[in-house]
């Protein structure tokens, strides 16, 4: 049996026991085993990596390990430039449009909110999800290990935090969203892009104190719904302003 010598980098080691994070360790090796069994194996969905280096050199998930190999392993590049190097993908790891597990309703509404294309139904099972994220090209956000570490899925991300205001912030600052937010463009309901009305079109849909108090207006096509800058879109402003780091208009 082959043993070889791994070494996990930044928030990668958030998926291992303590006594191995941030240091090298020795871990036998089943025979014939990739590289993507051995980071899985080890606790770490393939889907959290972007780079992976054995003996120095750049592979991909399929390399077959020998007894002796030294395996780094790298997420998600924020600061530094890997472009020369191979990484395990294709093309590009950030998406914008997202399917997020029946767990995350609240982090898909606050998605939606910044005007992140986000699939969601409680009803969805793990088979659906991954459909959809490789036909529609989204990343899969969930909270389940194993979900993440089926081999269908190439673009997905784990939510460390539990709360979804906290999920927000992760995933904004671990994929670098905040400069390609567009806050309220989507219908927080059904995902659907919203589009500027006017007030007379929506009258007899509207409350009365909301006819009196305000004049601008979108509405959702998909839906039917009217949205306004009321008390809620104040408070759902501050949230997101928060999340972005800006001070409100």
């Amino acid at each position: 049996m082959a043993t070889a010598t791994f070494r996990f980098y930044q928030e990668l080691n958030d998926f291992l026991p303590p006594e191995r994070r941030r240091r090298e360790f020795t871990s036998p090796c089943a025979r014939a085993a990739t590289t993507k069994h051995m980071i899985e194996a080890l606790g770490v969905p393939h889907t959290e990596v972007e780079l992976i280096l054995v003996n120095g050199e750049s592979v991909g998930f399929d390399r077959q390990l020998a007894d002796g190999d030294r395996v780094a392993v790298y997420p998600r590049f924020e600061a530094l430039d890997v472009t020369p190097l191979l990484r395990v993908r294709e093309y590009p790891l950030r998406q914008t449009r997202f399917v997020a597990d029946a767990h995350l309703g609240g982090l898909a509404h606050l998605l939606r909110m910044l005007g992140f294309d986000t699939l969601y139904d409680n009803h969805f099972h793990d088979d659906d999800m991954v459909a959809i994220a490789g036909k529609e090209g989204r990343i899969l956000l969930s909270r389940d290990r194993e979900l993440l570490k089926r081999r269908s899925v190439t673009h997905g991300c784990y939510l460390h935090a539990q709360k979804p205001e906290q999920q927000l912030r992760e995933i904004v600052e671990r994929l670098d969203l905040a400069r390609s937010a567009r806050p309220f463009t989507l219908c927080l309901h059904c995902n659907a892009p919203l589009r500027p009305v006017d007030k007379a079109s929506v009258l007899d849909r509207l409350p009365p104190r909301v006819r009196e108090h305000y004049a601008h207006f979108s509405a959702c096509d998909g839906c039917g719904r009217v949205y306004w800058e009321g008390s809620h879109w104040r408070n759902m402003r501050r949230v997101l302003d928060g999340v972005l780091k800006r001070n409100p208009d």
